[in-house]
């Protein structure tokens, strides 16, 4: 009886398992905060702006990019062994020097057999701890609310921070109560949820000199078993912390003659719920391009995009933002600080610009 009681137990957590994995699921925290090693596909992805002592207030001397993925191999299944690398941890990290006109960017990448009390890497199912080594993001109590705390140092790529980035806002839920489509099918979805408006502070090393900073970012949390429709070669994404204390964030997934295949996105004013955009209400159109002579990939660095709030244009700060990460995801992809400007030309939030699929197909 006990037997059938455990075999019972185990199937009905594996079915559990398998409806989070591929359906709408309510959102659970701080559980949700955490890993969910069952899905196929997992990113834990913060952006934003930091500003030096000398430069003036609301002016950005860095952008900051910093995400943590987990992949499910499925080895476990196909190779029976306990040396089979069951997850897969990489993490990207980028600092954007405006003044300098320079990207500095750096990667990690390690094996993970899903004990989370692995030193070397691992990813806490109970809420936001993930590591690589001595990469870190970790949810805690931070002031008087949550927030999240963050250390990166890579002394080949010539940068290190340590940073809190406190909540000052609700958890905005994308898509319908955090569950998104990203296609035509149904299952093309993934559970998504983001904290715009963090308050960013601590310290920053570049060039071997440290200096304290202050600054905003976005935080978006995304995990998935089947994300992408065979027609799509890529994505454009914004996510913007506008001056007004709101939050727009907008998606378009290209096929391969550019055509969007599938667009939407979100506008959350201050105190407000969420404006979810259809598949329909969200268009993308290019405009100047930058050509990197690393991936001779010609990305589009300046926007127009078209929401049911109105027109917008997107410029990026800096055109040669690309990362380069074929030693983890073998791509190359834009992501960058970009500033957002309405229609007579006023400059209302800064955010960050992600490009995908422009110099080869994205394959996750």
């Amino acid at each position: 009886m006990i037997a059938r009681r455990r075999l019972l137990a185990l199937l009905g957590a594996a079915v559990a398992a398998d409806a989070r994995a591929t359906g709408p699921a309510p959102l659970t925290f701080p559980r949700d905060f955490g890993a969910h090693p069952e899905v196929r596909i997992e990113w834990w992805y913060a952006t934003g702006w930091l500003q030096a002592p000398d430069r003036p207030t609301g002016v950005p001397a860095y952008g900051l990019q910093l995400t943590f993925f987990r992949m499910r191999t499925g080895l476990a299944q196909t190779l029976p062994s306990r040396f089979a690398a069951r997850q897969l941890l990489f993490a990207h990290a980028a600092l954007t020097d405006l003044a300098g006109r320079r990207q500095l960017q750096a990667e990690r990448i390690a094996r993970w057999s899903g004990d989370e009390a692995t030193p070397r890497a691992a990813a806490s199912s109970a809420d936001t701890r993930v590591h690589l080594r001595d990469w870190r993001l970790e949810r805690s109590p931070i002031s008087n609310g949550s927030g999240y705390a963050t250390r990166i140092a890579d002394d080949a790529a010539g940068f290190a921070f340590t940073l809190t980035l406190d909540t000052t806002q609700p958890l905005l839920l994308q898509g319908d109560a955090g569950w998104s489509r990203k296609g035509p099918a149904v299952a093309q979805a993934s559970h998504y949820y983001s904290q715009p408006q963090l308050a960013v502070a601590g310290e920053l090393h570049v060039d071997g000199r440290m200096q304290p900073v202050r600054g905003q970012a976005w935080l978006d949390h995304e995990w998935s078993e089947s994300l992408l429709d065979a027609q799509a070669v890529g994505w454009d994404w914004i996510g913007i912390n506008l001056f007004d204390g709101g939050a727009l964030t907008a998606f378009v997934l290209r096929r391969a003659d550019g055509s969007a295949l599938w667009a939407g996105g979100s506008h959350r004013a201050p105190g407000a719920a969420a404006r979810v955009f259809g598949p329909d209400e969200v268009h993308f159109a290019p405009g100047r391009r930058w050509n990197s002579a690393a991936s001779r990939a010609a990305y589009p660095v300046q926007w127009t995009v078209q929401t049911p709030l109105g027109r917008y244009r997107i410029d990026a700060l800096l055109d040669a933002q690309e990362l380069d990460s074929r030693a983890s995801t073998g791509a190359f992809y834009w992501e960058g600080l970009s500033e957002l400007r309405d229609e007579a030309g006023q400059r209302i939030g800064l955010g960050y610009l992600e490009m995908t699929g422009y110099a080869a197909r994205l394959r996750l």
